[in-house]
């Protein structure tokens, strides 16, 4: 019982040895990786960095063969913390959990790993270390993952409110499904003020929110646009064909480089997530365009019953 106490805390590396089957992998380790991040479920976690650390051990392959001191033959330490800073970097998390799974995913593609130990810990959230840990063995079909696989390419929509409440509306909307391509409409507040706080981060989840009830106002309008809050939600969407309306809190919240703009300026957050899909533009029905957007704009009348 002691001996099993002892491993339930003892470093990777120790686990690792001690489940060792007999068959000989070497280990490499990455020990005590500190860094700062913005991660966590509670309000209190957000807007804020903390220290979380990293041990990882990854078994490996044995080379056959003389090394001949050439780096390209082994699984660099490099290849572990680019899995961390890419798992970091792609998107805001609120569990530990979710984040070491997603960096012994990565880890596991590379052709040499056979199973990782991950251990990640919070270590400002109170006296101690506050953290999880993994042990994950690489599929037998585990591919490298391709930035460019299935990647879709949707048609971005930014609806004003003369466009909502416009008799074009379902014509335009068959027009653009007819294109073939995955459709997404974005819309900003409707025109009732929404409630002002005077403090930054509260009246930005307001206008946030104000958002999201006219996507709902645009739902009732049309049976085909669906309110979505999740890339998980809006990538099924657009495999499957269904027309969505984007809902921004949790994306805008969760974006790990997050939009400049402010919600009030509706059309260049629209553009903001235009951009994280990579779409060539951003069609815009009945509303001003903003100074400058991070993809082209192209505006269109709501009295232009053709696009």
């Amino acid at each position: 019982m002691a001996s099993e106490i002892h491993l339930a805390f003892a470093h990777p590396s120790e686990r690792s040895a001690a489940t060792d089957d007999g068959t000989p992998l070497d280990r490499i380790s990455v020990r005590d990786y500190a860094v700062d991040v913005e991660i966590g479920a509670f309000q209190a976690e957000r807007g804020k960095t903390q220290r979380i650390n990293f041990n990882i051990v990854v078994e490996v392959q044995p080379l056959t063969g003389p090394i001949d001191d050439d780096v390209d033959r082994i699984l660099s330490y490099d290849k572990v913390t680019e899995a961390i800073a890419h798992e970091l970097a792609d998107e805001r998390l609120n569990l530990l959990e979710t984040l070491a799974e997603r960096v012994a995913d990565r880890i596991l593609v590379e052709p040499q790993a056979v199973r990782a130990f991950v251990r990640i810990e919070k270590l400002d959230r109170g006296p101690g270390a506050l953290g999880v840990e993994i042990v994950r063995t690489r599929a037998d079909d585990a591919t490298q993952p391709d930035e460019d696989e299935d990647t879709l390419h949707p048609e971005l929509v930014f609806l004003g409110n003369a466009a909502i409440a416009s008799a074009h509306l379902t014509g335009w909307i068959d027009q653009l499904q007819a294109a073939g391509r995955p459709l997404i409409f974005c819309v900003g507040p409707s025109d009732v003020p929404a409630p002002q706080t005077g403090h930054r981060w509260t009246q930005r989840r307001i206008d946030l929110l104000a958002i999201e009830q006219n996507a709902w106002v645009l739902a009732a309008r049309d049976d085909r646009c669906v309110v979505v809050e999740t890339h998980t939600e809006l990538d099924w969407a657009m495999k499957n064909g269904q027309s969505c309306v984007w809902a921004p809190s949790k994306i805008v919240l969760d974006a790990v480089a997050g939009p400049s703009v402010q919600p009030g300026d509706a059309v260049a957050l629209a553009a903001w997530f235009a951009s994280t899909y990579h779409a060539t533009e951003l069609l815009v029905i009945g509303a001003d365009l903003p100074a400058d957007a991070s993809v082209p704009l192209r505006a269109v009348s709501v009295a232009d019953a053709t696009l």
